[in-house]
């Protein structure tokens, strides 16, 4: 059993504060990003900045192997106005670390530190510090700044916190962990007028109110009942004054799933849908559906690979776990190479003490056994 030092944790956690306390919403991961280098620096770890605007690739070797693996943490946070008061709360007004992205960038770090330390291992490992997990954009943005090119990685491997789950308990898939993802909007422009004249206008927030309830019909009576989805509306907006008819409402929603041809026909349905009811409310529908995210399903031998690193550390594991209808861009990372995703445990969470909830705060109970496991999954996936 591998055991990270007790002091290790403890300036882990202080770091998991101080980026708490310090959020950046995504694509503005400046502070973050300056804040990881120079503890990368202060661990005398090579490092390289910059990559996919502001992500950081580290990188430490020992000699008397060519093998090599990735180990990734997401470094960003969201627009969420925090509701928490301890000390470490967001001084970022309207921008919160509701995801836990601190805690796995913090356990990235105390990975560093405890692989420097190590001597029992051979060949390449590279730390990736991915900015823009939350809209989507970090993973493809350092693809597209050659990360692959510029640092080999045979395998990768990233965790995720997971409330309600027991904290350090490892949750493996056997099946796809993730949905893809995407956003979607309708713009519906109508006519303006006095709301007490409502036949000399066209209404946009009516038209908007019956596409919202014909949107969520969509899943219940076009999609097969086995098949996994969530379509949701996520923000409606419109009108400015209670005594006009306004001339514009906009809907915003999210769309999540498994596979693709069922993704495929709900668009189309979708497209029918909203070109019907703007039709029929004699409103014009402007609207974009977006399909930016990849299903993470994890490679086999990686899977049973994450298995064997926590069962090595000593801490509890389960198979039996369903997927989750949110999306990770890790999916991007691992599209046609070997990698895999797990869930650590961040114990009991009251309702609201969920992911994106203004009060969720990630256990810093739970930084060892991560830093466990990412030592012990990078040093098997060299060995193998």
């Amino acid at each position: 059993m591998t055991m990270i030092d007790a002091k290790l944790v403890e300036r882990a956690a202080g770091w998991r504060r101080h980026l708490h306390a310090h959020p950046e919403l995504s694509g503005q991961e400046a502070s973050t990003a300056s804040f990881v280098s120079e503890q990368l620096s202060a661990l005398g770890i090579e490092h390289e900045t910059g990559i996919g605007n502001h992500g950081i690739v580290a990188t430490i070797r020992r000699p008397g192997s060519n093998r090599s693996v990735g180990l990734r943490a997401d470094m960003d946070a969201l627009p969420i106005k925090e509701a928490n008061t301890f000390q470490h709360a967001s001084r970022n007004p309207g921008v919160m670390h509701a995801c836990g992205h601190d805690g796995h960038t913090a356990a990235l770090l105390g990975t560093a530190a405890a692989l420097m330390d190590d001597d029992s291992w051979n060949g390449t490992i590279n730390l990736v510090f991915q900015p823009a997990e939350e809209n989507g954009q970090g993973a493809k943005a350092m693809i597209a700044d050659g990360l692959f090119q510029r640092f080999p990685m045979e395998r990768l491997f990233a965790w995720h916190n997971w409330p309600d789950l027991p904290a350090g308990k490892v949750a493996v898939h056997t099946r796809p962990s993730m949905a893809a993802g995407g956003d979607w909007r309708v713009d519906l422009k109508g006519l303006a007028g006095h709301a007490a004249m409502p036949h000399l206008t066209r209404d946009p927030i009516n038209a908007a109110a019956h596409l919202i309830v014909a949107l969520n019909t969509i899943v219940s009576r076009n999609v097969d009942p086995l098949e996994t989805v969530a379509l949701t509306v996520s923000m409606i907006q419109g009108g400015t004054v209670s005594n006009q008819t306004p001339e514009t409402a906009t809907i915003i929603g999210t769309l999540r799933t498994f596979d693709a041809e069922v993704r495929k026909a709900i668009i189309a349905r979708m497209s029918e849908v909203i070109e019907g009811t703007a039709a029929a409310w004699g409103v014009k529908a402007d609207y974009e559906i977006n399909s930016t995210g990849r299903v993470m399903a994890d490679t086999p031998a990686e899977a049973a690979l994450s298995v064997a690193a926590a069962e090595a550390v000593g801490l509890p594991v389960t198979r039996d776990v369903r997927p989750a209808m949110g999306g990770d861009d890790f999916a991007f990372l691992v599209e046609g190479k070997s990698g895999a995703y797990v869930l650590i445990g961040n114990g009991p969470a009251a309702g609201d003490g969920k992911l994106h909830n203004e009060r969720y705060e990630f256990n810093d109970e739970i930084l060892g056994p991560a830093i466990s496991w990412l030592t012990q999954v990078a040093k098997l996936a060299l060995r193998e």
